[in-house]
C-alpha cells in the first residue's frame, strides 16, 4: 500500500512559483505590445537628450577646466580668443540603469477600477523604459537575472529571463551592489516595513548610485470603497481579517496610508532618491516621461560634480 504523500512546504513553493510563471508567459505578448506601443510614444515626444557626455553629435562648447587632460581641448574654436574650450558631445551610452518589478503575490491584485494588475502595468513600465533606455545608446539590466546589455530586442531578452525565473520572489529588491552612478529604478507596491525598505535602499545607494522608487497601486487601494461585511485576505499568506461594516475603517486606512508613504517618501529623500505614485488606472506614459527627464537631471548633475571635483593629490614614485 503507498504511502501517504506527505505535505513539503518546499515543493509546493516551487510548485507556485512554476504555475504563476506559466500563467505570466501567457499574458507576455500582450504585456511586450503594450510596452512597444507606449515606448513609442515617449519616444517620439522626446527632442533629443541634451546631456554631456560621449554620443557622437556636437551640443556646446564650454571652458577648459584646470585638471582635464589636455586632449580634450578644441584647439580651433580655442585659437579664437584667449581661453581653451572643450567640445561637449551629447551623452548617449555612459551609464548603467537596473530594473526591477516586484513579481510577489501582492502585484497580482486586481479591482474592478482598474484592468491593470500591479504587476503587469509595473512590467509594461519596466519594458518600455528599457526600449527608451536602449534606444537612446544605454545598458539595461535586471538585478540577478539579467546582464546589462544595449541588445535592440531587449525587451525579449527580459521577458525571458523573467519567465524562465520560477524562484519565489520576495517584496523587495535583491541585495547587489550598482556601479557608483549607475541608476536604479524600483516598481513595487512597497508595502514591506519601512524599516526593510530603509535597509534595501541604503544597500543600493552605498555606492553613490543614483535611485527612482516608483510605488504601483491600484486605485481600489487608495480610495478603501469598501462598505458592509467584507473578509480582507492577505495576499502573502499571512491570514485574513472580516470587517463588519468595511466602511468605518476608510479613515484609519487612508491615515496609515498617508504615514506608510510618507516615510517612504522621507527614506528615499534621505539618499536624493526621487518618489513617485502611479495608479494603474491611470497610462503610463506620463510615468515614463517623468523617470526619463530624472534620470537626465540626474546624468547632467553627475557630470557636473565629476568635473569639479577636486584633483587627487599624486603620490610620488
Amino acid at each position: 500500500m503507498a504511502e501517504p504523500r506527505r505535505s513539503d512546504p518546499e515543493n509546493e513553493a516551487v510548485e507556485s512559483a512554476v504555475g504563476k510563471s506559466r500563467k505570466l508567459a501567457a499574458r507576455i505578448p500582450r504585456l511586450i505590445l503594450e510596452a512597444r506601443r507606449v515606448a513609442s510614444t515617449v519616444i517620439h515626444g522626446l527632442h533629443g537628450r541634451r546631456r554631456a557626455g560621449a554620443g557622437e553629435n556636437f551640443w556646446q562648447y564650454r571652458r577648459f577646466v584646470n585638471g582635464e587632460p589636455s586632449h580634450n581641448v578644441d584647439w580651433r574654436r580655442s585659437a579664437r580668443d584667449d581661453h581653451l574650450y572643450v567640445r561637449e558631445r551629447e551623452w548617449e551610452a555612459s551609464h548603467t540603469v537596473w530594473l526591477w518589478a516586484d513579481r510577489s503575490h501582492s502585484m497580482d491584485f486586481t479591482s474592478s477600477l482598474s484592468e491593470w494588475s500591479k504587476l503587469d502595468r509595473a512590467l509594461v513600465v519596466a519594458f518600455a523604459l528599457a526600449e527608451i533606455l536602449v534606444q537612446g545608446g544605454e545598458r539595461v539590466g535586471i538585478p540577478d537575472l539579467m546582464r546589462p546589455t544595449a541588445n535592440r530586442n531587449v525587451i525579449e531578452k527580459m521577458a525571458q529571463a523573467i519567465v524562465h525565473d520560477v524562484a519565489e520572489h520576495p517584496s523587495l529588491p535583491p541585495s547587489f551592489a550598482p556601479a557608483p552612478f549607475s541608476e536604479v529604478l524600483l516598481l513595487s507596491d512597497f508595502w514591506s516595513p519601512v524599516a526593510e525598505f530603509r535597509r534595501v535602499i541604503g544597500q543600493l545607494a552605498a555606492n553613490g548610485a543614483r535611485g527612482h522608487v516608483v510605488q504601483v497601486v491600484d486605485p481600489a487601494e487608495e480610495t478603501f470603497p469598501y462598505s458592509g461585511r467584507i473578509e480582507f485576505v492577505e495576499s502573502e499568506g499571512l491570514g485574513s481579517v472580516t470587517a463588519g461594516r468595511a466602511e468605518t475603517w476608510r479613515s484609519d486606512y487612508q491615515t496609515l496610508l498617508a504615514n506608510h508613504r510618507a516615510a517612504l517618501r522621507a527614506e528615499c529623500e534621505q539618499f536624493g532618491w526621487s518618489f513617485t505614485v502611479h495608479r494603474t488606472d491611470r497610462g503610463p506614459t506620463e510615468l515614463l516621461f517623468a523617470i526619463h527627464a530624472r534620470m537626465g537631471a540626474g546624468a547632467m548633475q553627475t557630470t557636473v560634480n565629476s568635473r569639479h571635483a577636486p584633483a587627487q593629490p599624486r603620490r610620488p614614485a
